[in-house]
């Protein structure tokens, strides 16, 4: 996978397009319709496409691949960053009668193997571990992924979810062949900021991933406590940045701290997607982050 920038392991720029909810809407989106919103996001700057198997009750990249391949050379503009690992009950995973994790060699290869068929590329540009596997040895879960690469069936590989700990054995099994670690992150959770997370990947040249960066909205839905606190602080500084809508100022916001996480768009509109990818050009002051951070936490900085 070509980076923009040859110190880091990996780069899938600022900002990622994220097709967790793209079912959920009450009037499914058909294949052309959804490919019309990749291509705004290719207007918009935003070639990675986040998706995962479980997403959608695991149907989600079926779409993905289907909105690919409705038009020809489609999937080739866009890398491709799929996740596995998580076992829910359903019609795909009938075996399974409670939520489980499953990070074995084989189960990777069995589900990579399945996710190439569904979106339709010859190779996965980044696959990712889901979710941690305590059940796993992660010799196991290495050897999966080797393979994996090996065979040219995914270009990169990662994890997500992972602690730091996880991440750091897991990463010396693969001999340092990790590239990234997605995990939540925004002014409503800011854990990979204290718990190590961030420092880890710059140590290792690695540019994290950063889900629900709004808190699966309650950034705007909760009226009360931090989300509150936060949308006043974001409205006072909109107009310092050139009436930059709130979704922008929050992911410049993540754009800001060094470990710079892609951020991902999880949003059904395309008019959010426009005005969410304007926080790849603001340039966020530090006092304002500082302020932002404040707001969020409800108190001043230790």
């Amino acid at each position: 996978m070509s980076t923009t920038n040859d110190s880091l392991r990996c780069d899938l720029g600022d900002l990622a397009y994220g097709t967790w909810r793209i079912l959920d809407d009450p009037q499914p989106l058909s294949s052309e319709e959804l490919a019309r919103r990749f291509h705004k996001c290719l207007e918009l700057g935003i070639d990675t496409i986040d998706t995962a198997e479980i997403y959608g009750d695991y149907a989600v990249e079926e779409a993905v691949g289907k909105a690919l391949q409705s038009e020809s050379g489609l999937s080739d503009k866009f890398r491709i960053v799929t996740k596995t690992g998580i076992n829910v009950p359903s019609k795909e995973k009938h075996h399974a009668s409670i939520p489980q994790y499953d990070a074995t060699g084989d189960n990777l290869v069995h589900c990579a193997e399945k996710s190439l068929r569904l979106l339709g590329v010859d190779a996965i540009d980044l696959f990712l571990v889901h979710r941690p596997d305590w059940l796993t040895h992660p010799e196991d879960t290495a050897s999966g992924l080797g393979k994996l690469l090996d065979t040219g069936k995914v270009k990169e590989v990662g994890v997500s979810n992972y602690t730091i700990y996880q991440f750091e054995t897991l990463d010396q099994l693969m001999g340092g062949r990790l590239v990234t670690n997605q995990v939540e992150f925004g002014p409503l959770c800011m854990d990979p900021l204290c718990d190590g997370t961030f420092d880890q990947c710059l140590q290792k040249k690695v540019r994290p991933m950063a889900w629900s960066p709004l808190a699966g909205g309650s950034l705007f839905s909760d009226q009360e406590g931090a989300a509150k606190r936060l949308r006043g602080k974001l409205a006072e500084l909109s107009p310092k940045y050139g009436d930059a809508p709130m979704d922008a100022l929050v992911y410049a916001w993540i754009l800001a701290v060094p470990a710079k996480p892609t951020v991902i768009l999880g949003t059904n509109k395309i008019d959010r997607i426009s005005s969410g990818a304007k926080g790849g050009t603001i340039q966020m002051e530090r006092e304002d982050w500082y302020a932002i951070w404040e707001a969020a936490k409800g108190e001043s900085v230790p």
